[in-house]
């Protein structure tokens, strides 16, 4: 691999290690193919919508939407009278209106469309036809079409190859440009085995050599299935808005009625309505706002995923996300950095803290693990002591650790008669760094003694979740324990706040790990979760996630191992990290191109945040109808009816006024709750029953209050037209 190719390190489980790890894009933040979010009224984007809103009023499209068909069908009749009666200005204004209130509607939901488009044809460019290197059973390359691939072939893959198909690494590992995909310009590597054997078709290798097993069809691949979902095309109305457009289509059907069984009542007051006057009464009484935004709503809910590099399989993805009542998180790469840290240095007996961490740093300058390095940071960082570089410990003996010896260390050799230091063996120093049982064995194998204090040092730092390293050297005094270095997992920055906002929304966070339940405790009680999952295994994941789904509770999780995907599918919110297996894909309902664990915590807030955008406009919609109400019924029938005049509480110039301003406010709140559909409303943690008095203080009192504002102006507007006012 060059050296000048900067590369993501990723830890041994998939989890990225470096700054994008602990990335958050903000809502107009990066997207795949590293495009950017723009404004919410684009006018180019509102100029490439206009067409697909021009097609979407064939019948056939807006039948689907119960209350928009019915104001189309409004529209219609409107037209036609006014066809009828050419000189009628007031009916071609209310046809007018109509026609542009469903434009709006329509308008509204291309918009939304547009912009996962926009993000399919950044993803278009990626997908290119290229010709795969494919193994042949005697071991032979033949070179044959990417379209000609089929699963379970083997291809070759070297630097400057764009990887032809999905698939898994089974031999090689190699750096590999997924920016195509993810956005991020920094490299990551793959390899065979483990949980990074995951490759994507269309990414491009940069170094190396690696042999991938094909496991998708042509046309199925990742990229396909991205280019799909974005564009919309797979996406099916969710149980919740499935449910609400019931809601509203009985809405429309009552109002329906009630509007034709108006006219009797007005033909025996003698004051007959007209088709016009009737059709605008229809469509200001029924639910037209959220009837019209409901399905950009749910566009842009999936498409603000999107904006955070996450793509849902479905909108029920992202709806169950909003559901979750219990969140399933693993502690290492989630709750913790992922690699253990030296946090003190604990002597014991006659040794002082700065004599341990020089011997704890002596012991560590050959170690390249994360562990020790950070050893040799903290003896630096605490006490000052630089690190010594190679040609000072010319000659120095380095003992590697080994799974057999369970520690690691450096014998230094003698530096001769005169220093009176040397100890056996010609050696001058011995230093060994690892488990304590090794250790202390090493001690008493050298004639030396362990003494009751350095075992309940160790104790003590286990019962607190750490880990106890002992240090022990042998010198011209002998062989003695100096004492011990405590490894802590440490706790990312924020968790702690994060999780009690997530108990204020009701949800319950449990953490999943291999640690022993006694170190699970305490860092369960550092992080502030609510539960634990000690020495994990699948199944013990999957019984948990059954256990609390018969509570009834919907449970979320993350994963990227093949041995998470039978709890990924069991989830009712399954994140696969992208670095992870194909099997953990396919399992999952969503996939993290960043594959950062915790962003499942973002991910149940835009779950949240799109069914409080749809409970709060439909709160809105449906009280600023009763402001219409008070606008339309007085002029309908104050001249059959004097004493109704008492309900012109808007004081509107006249009928045909009221009428008129009614159907424009009506199409114009919709253009002005666009950007609030697209963006969401602003989400807050709180509890269930303090976001109802919210939104009902908000957008129910603000939809009855707003439209009688509307409507008086509107009028006013139109009293300045000479003839109308």
């Amino acid at each position: 691999m060059s050296t000048a190719t900067p590369v993501r390190e990723e830890s041994h489980d998939g989890i990225p290690s470096g700054p994008s790890s602990q990335h958050h894009p903000s809502p107009h933040g990066r997207r795949p193919g590293g495009t950017v979010g723009g404004g919410l009224f684009d006018p180019r984007q509102l100029v490439r919508s206009l067409p697909q809103a021009l097609r979407k009023l064939d019948p056939r499209v807006m039948i689907t939407s119960p209350v928009m068909f019915v104001v189309e069908v409004g529209s219609v009749v409107t037209t036609v009278l006014a066809v009828a009666h050419p000189g009628d200005w007031f009916g071609w204004t209310i046809a007018a209106w109509l026609w542009l209130t469903v434009l709006f509607a329509n308008l509204a939901e291309a918009v939304a469309e547009g912009r996962g488009k926009a993000q399919a044809d950044t993803l278009r460019k990626a997908k290119t036809d290229s010709v795969a290197r494919r193994l042949t059973d005697d071991g032979t390359e033949e070179r044959v079409p990417g379209t000609g691939l089929r699963v379970g072939d083997l291809v070759v893959c070297e630097a400057g190859d764009l990887i032809p198909g999905d698939g898994d690494v089974v031999e090689g590992v190699a750096s590999v440009d997924e920016s195509a995909i993810t956005g991020e310009s920094a490299p990551v590597i793959r390899e065979s085995g483990g949980d990074r054997c995951a490759v994507t078709g269309g990414t491009k290798v940069l170094s190396d050599r690696i042999v991938v097993r094909i496991t998708t069809k042509p046309g199925e691949t990742f990229i396909d299935r991205m280019i799909s979902l974005v564009e919309g095309a797979a996406r099916q109305k969710t149980p919740n808005e499935i449910a609400l457009n019931i809601l509203l289509a009985s809405l429309t059907v009552v109002f329906l009625l009630a509007v034709v069984t108006l006219q009797p009542f007005a033909l025996y007051a003698g004051a007959e309505q007209s088709l016009t006057v009737l059709a605008a009464l229809l469509v200001c009484l029924i639910p037209t706002t959220i009837g019209a935004l409901l399905s950009a709503i749910g566009i842009a809910g999936m498409d603000r995923l999107v904006q955070r590099n996450v793509l849902a399989t479905s909108g029920r993805a992202v709806e169950a996300a909003g559901d979750v009542s219990t969140l399933l998180l693993d502690k290492t790469g989630t709750i913790t950095l992922g690699d253990r840290r030296a946090a003190a240095f604990v002597p014991v007996g006659n040794a002082t803290e700065a004599e341990l961490a020089e011997a704890a740093q002596l012991s560590s300058l050959a170690d390249e693990t994360p562990e020790g390095r950070s050893v040799v940071v903290l003896a630096k960082e605490r006490y000052g002591l630089r690190e010594r570089h190679e040609g000072e410990l010319a000659g120095a003996d380095w003992v590697p650790f080994t799974a057999q010896t369970r520690m690691s260390g450096v014998d230094l050799p003698a530096t001769g008669a005169a220093s009176g230091a040397d100890g056996p063996d010609g050696v001058r120093l011995r230093v060994r760094k690892g488990a304590a049982g090794a250790v202390c064995a090493w001690v008493g194998e050298r004639g030396g003694q362990v003494t009751d204090e350095l075992h309940t040092q160790v104790e003590r730092i286990s019962q607190e979740g750490g880990t106890p390293l002992v240090v022990g050297i042998e010198d011209a005094d002998g062989a003695r324990a100096l004492g011990v270095i405590h490894l802590k997992d440490v706790i990312k920055d924020g968790m702690r706040e994060r999780f009690a906002e997530l108990r204020r929304m009701g949800i319950k966070t449990v953490m999943i790990t291999g640690d022993n339940p006694l170190t699970a405790k305490a860092i369960a009680e550092e992080a502030g979760v609510d539960d634990y999952l000690a020495e994990a295994t699948p199944e013990d994941k999957m019984t948990l996630i059954r256990s609390e789904q018969t509570g009834g509770r919907l449970v979320a999780m993350t994963g990227d191992g093949t041995n998470d995907a039978p709890a990924l599918a069991q989830a009712d919110v399954g994140v696969a990290m992208n670095t992870g297996t194909s099997a953990a894909k396919e399992a999952g309902n969503m996939v993290d191109l960043d594959s950062d664990p915790t962003k499942l915590i973002e991910i149940v807030e835009i779950g949240k945040q799109l069914l409080i955008t749809r409970g709060a406009l439909t709160t809105f919609s449906i009280a600023n109808d009763v402001a219409k109400y008070f606008a339309i019924i007085p002029a309908m029938f104050a001249v059959a009816y004097p004493g109704l005049d008492t309900l012109n509480i808007m004081r509107l110039s006249s009928p045909q006024s009221a009428i008129l301003s009614a159907v424009i406010f009506n199409a114009l709140i919709i253009v002005a709750l666009v950007p609030l559909a697209l963006r969401g409303v602003r989400y807050r943690p709180m509890s269930a029953d303090r976001m109802l008095r919210r939104n009902l203080a908000v957008y129910g009192v603000g939809g009855l209050v707003a439209p009688f504002v509307g409507i008086k102006l509107v009028d006013l507007l139109i009293t300045l037209i000479p003839g109308v006012g």
